[in-house]
């Protein structure tokens, strides 16, 4: 970002401390050198070494325990001694690896160094940091502890985890983190000050319930429930229960995943990025520094056409080796917001998306709800609705100076946006039937989640030029984005 962003930055600072922008050095911690974690992290970790020792014993040797011929107590009393013996255990070792952790923020990364056996180095770039996370799970909030997660661009295993640090730590850290990611520098002894923030988006219980109600998973888990409910009761048994019982724990979990990412969810600008705040059980803050978003998804299932809300995900480097609800956590911008709320969160991740005389959502407006040439999209030929009879009409592109645009769906809408300057590649594909028909699709590589861009079902010089045009405005926009470090463009 340019001049505002600069001019806003250096306003929000204290007066006290001296702000500078260059690009030779960078902010670091007042008190530099190696530092430990908090002492308490061994307990909090031991707890989590019995648990997965005792799930797998359980898990494997219940029925053996069941089968053997002793007297309660005695079988209660061996019980309660391995789990004491477990507690033990895992508490040594937790101490040993707590010992033997050390982490240092210096001017260009974090380096963490931990092992017990085998010692590890780990080094995390400042100017490769996607996002910053500051996560209280339940455990921790009670003795007043965070984990700070540093999600950086790279492979996996790329994840950098300080925990467990006092809240406080971890938030002075973490201001010391974006502002040395961004190339702030503030006066030598100095703690980077913490940057304001405007909360735009807060969404309310109630209808992150009734999204929550309405969505296809809970709809799913439900006919499962009574499908499962009418078998026992013609088998007369619990066998249907438990031959389906994996499959809607796993849906259950799948809801509830999402009702606890989007509790007490809020979004706010900031100068350091977009942060978010959410979470029931674990309470996460996160901060997207700008230009980190990848791609972005915006979705809208049936039941929540009459109520005019929206979902929204994204893809964001070093998220990508998340699975399950980490995953869920870490893509969600916004769990279920309206068309106004929409075009606030746009503003803030796609600044540029709009243009001199309109709105980012006014941009994206015909790719949400129109179909065919609707605000200039390139709609793909009437041959494609042999592949795709429901919502051909609905599929097409739009190419803006900053940003692809590719939109789809007829039950659930959906429209994908990747900024020129993070695409990685490009492919083209055509199937049998669709060289049958002189159709192809268009692939854009995006980072790994949960955005898949492409445009499925053009005609083929269509797809060929596209491809050809839009590998070019890619490196044209790679060239032209500036630094990472974004507050020295």
């Amino acid at each position: 970002m340019s001049g505002p962003a600069d001019e806003l930055a250096v306003e929000v600072v204290p007066d006290e401390v001296a702000v500078r922008l260059d690009a030779g050095t960078r902010a670091v911690l007042a008190d530099p050198g190696w530092r430990k974690l908090h002492p308490v992290t061994p307990v909090l970790r031991a707890w989590k070494v019995v648990a997965a020792v005792l799930a797998v014993l359980v898990g494997q040797n219940l029925d053996d325990v069941l089968r053997l011929d002793l007297p309660g107590w005695v079988l209660a009393l061996s019980i309660l001694g391995g789990l004491l013996l477990l507690a033990v255990v895992g508490a040594v070792y937790s101490a040993l690896a707590w010992r033997r952790t050390r982490y240092r923020i210096d001017a260009e990364a974090v380096h963490v160094e931990r092992g017990i056996v085998w010692r590890q180095q780990r080094r995390a770039q400042l100017d490769r940091l996607q996002a910053v996370d500051v996560v209280r799970p339940l455990l921790g909030r009670l003795f007043g502890l965070a984990e700070l997660r540093l999600e950086v661009a790279g492979g996996s295993g790329s994840k950098v985890s300080l925990a467990y640090l006092k809240e406080e730590e971890a938030q002075r850290v973490r201001n010391a983190l974006l502002a040395a990611a961004a190339g702030v520098v503030v006066a030598e002894g100095e703690d980077a000050p913490e940057a304001p923030q405007r909360e735009v988006v807060e969404v309310p219980a109630t209808r992150l319930i009734a999204s929550t109600l309405k969505s296809g998973m809970t709809i799913w888990m439900v006919v499962g429930l009574i499908g499962i409910g009418i078998g026992c009761w013609f088998a007369r048994s619990l066998t249907p229960l438990f031959a389906s019982g994996a499959g809607i724990l796993g849906l259950v979990s799948a809801v509830w995943s999402r009702f606890n990412t989007g509790f007490n969810f809020t979004v706010a600008d900031s100068p350091d990025g977009l942060r978010m705040t959410h979470g029931l059980l674990e309470q996460r803050s996160q901060t997207v520094p700008p230009g980190r978003v990848q791609a972005l998804r915006i979705t809208q299932p049936l039941l929540w056409r009459r109520s005019g809300w929206w979902r929204v995900e994204v893809n964001v480097a070093g998220y990508s080796s998340d699975s399950g609800s980490a995953s869920e956590q870490s893509t969600t911008l916004l769990p279920v917001g309206t068309l106004e709320e929409l075009g606030h969160v746009l503003g803030i991740v796609l600044p540029q998306l709009g243009t001199a005389h309109e709105s980012p959502l006014e941009v994206v407006r015909a790719g949400l709800t129109g179909s065919g040439t609707d605000g200039g999209f390139t709609p793909v030929p009437r041959q494609a609705r042999w592949l795709d009879l429901i919502s051909w009409r609905r599929r097409g592109y739009l190419v803006t100076e900053h940003a692809f645009l590719s939109r789809g769906g007829r039950i659930v809408r959906g429209l994908d946006v990747v900024p020129h300057a993070r695409t990685q590649s490009l492919g083209l594909t055509q199937g049998p039937l669709q060289r049958r028909l002189g159709l192809a699709s268009v692939r854009l590589h995006s980072t790994p989640g949960k955005v898949t861009p492409r445009v499925d079902h053009l005609a083929e010089h269509v797809a060929a030029r596209l491809l050809r045009e839009q590998t070019e405005r890619a490196r044209v926009a790679r060239a032209g984005s500036g630094p990472e470090r974004w507050m020295t463009r």
